[in-house]
């Protein structure tokens, strides 16, 4: 099956894709391109899916570079391809050739570039890293190497949608003790449940930092299975693991 690859008008200068799970050589519960190497899925599979998406960045899988990501705020300032994978939640490079990945399963994949300074970012958002401003660092971190606010671009890809995000009161006293107007992103679900808002805050705080241009390109991942990954799904059917998605973008 041919790989199925989502793309932002936003980032139309750079070969960049949000993959789906179609297209992969995994089975079972990870059937489709799990690229996750943390997951328990055949070592050989998840290698085979990870070339087949450094051939359609048209990179050598060496040159897919990642991050053993933590929910954190970390950004990593990529030099070289490398096969290291330090733990951190974004990278950023300027070096033509290498692409940088990210991988998801309801939290935000979120890429970024600057075409004037040739700079771009990658970024794995949950709640957690973004209300700890990963999004924002990685912003930070381009800067670093020439690109500047107002030029940035970003493309948030697929995540989980408010529909399918039902939370806690206790979830939405740590938001509001960030800010109180936080409360926006909080609609009310059944009981003491919520529903919360993960790409309208993302794109928040992208805007609030003052990037040029953001947009979520509006796929949920719990809510589409035959496409997406995603772990809380699967979390709601009582199965052992999940697949993880790729997100990449290169210069």
């Amino acid at each position: 099956m041919t790989l199925e690859i989502l793309t932002s008008d936003l980032l139309s200068d750079n070969r960049h894709g949000f993959f789906t799970r179609r297209g992969g050589a995994s089975s079972g519960i990870f059937h489709g391109l799990n690229c996750g190497t943390g997951s328990s899925d055949q070592t050989q599979a998840v290698a085979v899916n990870r070339t087949r998406v450094a051939d359609a960045m048209e990179v050598n899988p060496e040159a897919l570079v990642g991050v053993h990501q933590v929910h954190s705020a970390d950004v990593v300032t990529v030099t070289r391809p490398t096969t290291e994978r330090p733990r951190a939640d974004a990278l950023v490079t300027n070096i033509p050739g290498v692409a940088l990945s990210i991988l998801t399963a309801d939290c935000q994949p979120v890429l970024f570039a600057d075409d004037e300074a040739g700079v771009i970012g990658a970024a794995h958002a949950g709640w957690k890293g973004a209300a700890e401003g990963v999004l924002e660092a990685t912003i930070e971190a381009m800067i670093d190497l020439g690109a500047t606010r107002e030029a940035i671009r970003v493309a948030i890809g697929p995540t989980i949608s408010q529909r399918a995000y039902e939370v806690g009161p206790e979830f939405f006293d740590r938001f509001m003790s960030l800010d109180l107007e936080n409360d926006r992103f909080f609609v009310q679900g059944e009981g003491d449940r919520l529903l919360f808002d993960l790409p309208s805050y993302g794109l928040h705080r992208l805007r609030a930092a003052g990037v040029g241009q953001s947009e979520w390109i509006r796929h949920c991942t719990y809510s589409d299975p035959d496409r997406f990954y995603s772990y809380r799904r699967t979390t709601h059917a009582g199965e052992a693991d999940y697949g993880r998605l790729i997100s990449v973008i290169r210069l």
